[in-house]
């Protein structure tokens, strides 16, 4: 299991952005709805210039509080409500705009990164687990969207009402405005020394939530096995262990902001109580009207107010700039398997003849090691070929190879004498049909897990490829026949269950090419005698590779390749390579003496 203590991608030689201007990678996510991003700003602008006229109308009221005309006075207070009123309908338009605005992008932020991610070559997933892909593509967004939804539109409009009220406040008397911007330097130099210290401990932060996803997706997708290896306090302790690392990330985060809003709030607070001081002052010397200081005394608190909303956004715009780098590294995550500029088109039909073309290649996690070490093999059209070998020996590196899930070191793969990287993987994958020997059962009905290899294929079609598996029986036992649930990874099904239904899937893609990986180790002998009939009848006209450890199933082949370490060291029919008496011989006699013993 991997290690739950390690940050992903930590080691990553890449230079990542510390700063909110990270923010600015969303803007090609943003640019198609900048009507809707306009409007959103005209609003707020219109709502923040509103909310600095309400201290002209209560400066009105006051400096003629006294006046005998009762009329003017009314005309003051009603002044104030319809300003109130125009406040309270552009505050939520404001909302309703901005809050679809973020919800939309986010949306087409996830979509984009899975779009992605999901073609990424396995090689990315050696060194990204999944769940950390998946927090990114939730915990992340989710971070994008409180900002582009609120935070952002929020900070814009503090941002309006300290400019503007610091206008106003010049405006209303510059003598005490001279008084406030002396309080300034020391209200952003905490900001800025202790904003650099939030940003990398929200990263941090980030960073340890991913791994805890990671963890618990790798624990929970092997749940059987840990307990059956009586796993759970050790897998429960190490989902702690990263868990406290991701909360004291987050208490250091949450301590250094609570640290700044703190310092912010008394400096700014303690300056206005100053001012106020020398204002009573003026007033009680007659040199300001009573109004003027109530004018001045509500723009100073709005500007209070802005400052300090501004400096708690202000870490939700770090949380945010970090959440944006690790989207954008998905985004930008480089492959080692990439379809050409320019590709190249196969001919119609496919004639599935495949050749390796003295291909080296070893895994990108182990490059010491090579899995294949110059190999050359050519398998003509409509032929069946197995390929045989002790474990190691790069017999399931073939397979991968042929779909191109990596590209060799060195040499070339064909298809129909194309070199497969330089096609499109589209191009070429769908005229291949898969049977792993894992397979993969997605939670959906056996209808729509055996459609998955032709999402066209009639309910018809999908019934005669479950029969020719061998899995119309125990299908049409289950309690909705096929429509019936099969459960997250098939967890209603037997393995041989799992393994017929790939093997039905691979039925329904009927393409020229049928990769079978160890397609029938998990049969019991009857079904898989069943499945080795639909077998030999599907690869009839269909370039066939099988891979097996079991050799009763691939003596029918018309020719079997013998690996052993990377290289092909036999190739002829079975009873050829029993009589050379070498690798294919001894593994033979392995088998065939030790299954007539157990007999």
């Amino acid at each position: 299991m991997a290690d739950a203590t390690q940050i992903p991608n930590k080691k990553d030689d890449r230079e990542k952005s510390k700063k909110i201007g990270s923010l600015a990678a969303l803007w090609p996510f943003v640019a198609p709805y900048r009507l809707l991003m306009f409007a959103a700003l005209f609003v707020l602008t219109a709502t923040a210039g509103v909310s600095l006229i309400l201290p002209m109308a209560v400066r009105r009221v006051v400096d003629n509080f006294n006046t005998s005309d009762g009329a003017l006075l009314d005309r003051y207070f009603g002044a104030a409500l319809a300003i109130a009123g125009l406040l309270a309908v552009g505050t939520a338009l404001r909302y309703a705009l901005v809050t679809r605005l973020g919800e939309r992008v986010v949306a087409d932020i996830r979509m984009a990164v899975f779009a992605r991610v999901v073609g990424l070559s396995p090689t990315f997933y050696e060194r990204v687990m999944t769940g950390e892909v998946l927090s990114r593509i939730t915990t992340d967004t989710t971070l994008i969207l409180s900002v582009i939804g609120s935070s952002i539109s929020i900070a814009l409009r503090n941002a309006l009402l300290f400019v503007g009220g610091m206008i106003l406040m010049l405006f209303t008397s510059a003598k005490l405005t001279g008084m406030v911007l002396l309080i300034v330097p020391a209200v952003v130099i905490p900001i800025l020394v202790l904003g650099r210290k939030m940003r990398k401990l929200s990263r941090e932060n980030q960073d340890w939530i991913a791994a805890s996803s990671g963890n618990a997706s790798e624990t929970l997708l092997s749940v059987q096995t840990v307990q059956a290896f009586t796993h759970e306090t050790i897998s429960k302790q190490a989902f702690a262990d990263v868990t406290e690392k991701s909360f004291d990330a987050a208490r250091r985060r949450i301590w250094t902001r609570a640290q700044m809003t703190a310092i912010v709030i008394f400096l700014v607070f303690t300056g206005i109580v100053g001012v106020l001081w020398i204002g009573a002052t003026d007033v009680r010397s007659g040199s300001m009207s009573a109004g003027a200081l109530v004018q001045f005394v509500i723009y100073s608190v709005m500007v209070a107010g802005s400052v300090a909303a501004l400096s708690e956004i202000f870490g939700e715009l770090q949380r945010a700039a970090g959440a944006t780098e690790r989207l954008v590294e998905l985004l930008h995550a480089e492959d080692t398997v990439n379809d050409p500029d320019t590709p190249l088109t196969l001919t119609e039909p496919v004639r599935g003849e495949i050749t390796f073309e003295d291909v080296h290649f070893a895994y990108p996690s182990r490059p010491g090691v090579a899995a294949l070490d110059g190999v050359n093999l050519r398998i003509e059209p409509g032929e069946t070929v197995a390929v045989v070998g002790p474990s190691g020996a790069g017999k399931t590196t073939i397979i991968q190879l042929i779909q191109r899930f990596y590209d060799p070191d060195s040499g070339a793969v064909c298809l129909d004498g194309v070199r497969i990287d330089a096609l499109n993987r589209d191009t070429f994958r769908k005229h291949i049909a898969l049977v792993p020997q894992d397979p993969v059962i997605f939670a959906a009905s056996a209808r729509d897990n055996i459609r998955f290899g032709r999402p066209d294929a009639s309910d018809e079609e999908i019934e005669s490829a479950a029969k020719a598996a061998a899995a119309h029986e125990f299908i049409a036992a289950l309690p909705e026949g096929y429509g019936s649930w099969l459960g997250e990874r098939g967890v209603m099904l037997s393995g041989g269950q799992k393994q017929r239904i790939a093997i039905a899937r691979a039925i329904l893609r009927d393409a020229p090419v049928l990769l079978l990986d160890e397609a029938t180790s998990a049969l019991d002998a009857e079904s898989e005698r069943a499945v080795q009939h639909a077998v030999d009848d599907l690869s009839e006209g269909r370039t066939t590779v099988i891979v097996a450890h079991r050799l009763a199933t691939v003596k029918k082949a018309d020719r079997i390749i013998v690996m052993d370490q990377g290289h092909v060291v036999a190739t002829g029919a079975h009873d050829a390579l029993v009589s050379e008496d070498g690798l294919y011989a001894r593994l033979a006699r392995l088998q065939f003496t030790d299954g007539m013993a157990a007999e």
